[in-house]
């Protein structure tokens, strides 16, 4: 793996980012010491992505929700 020092990774950025997300990563060092790794991250298309709220609307929650089943919990662990 391509060791940089810092001035080189500031000078050259732009080019370093793009060989990171072809998949050559590299190691940006300070004075000979390795201190960081830059490699390419590896998000999901928009198709794989989750959507929070799509059922929004489409889904009803009863107002005793958190109430539920009280009755039969008492009964199985005793009221505390």
């Amino acid at each position: 793996m391509k060791a940089v020092n810092i001035h080189d990774a500031k000078t050259h950025l732009s080019r370093l980012v793009d060989q990171a997300a072809k998949g050559e990563s590299f190691v940006i060092a300070k004075a000979g010491k390795p201190l960081v790794k830059v490699s390419a991250l590896t998000a999901p298309e928009s198709g794989q992505m989750k959507r929070l709220g799509f059922l929004s609307g489409q889904i009803a929650v009863p107002d005793d929700f958190d109430r539920m089943g009280a009755t039969e919990i008492e009964q199985l662990f005793g009221s505390v």
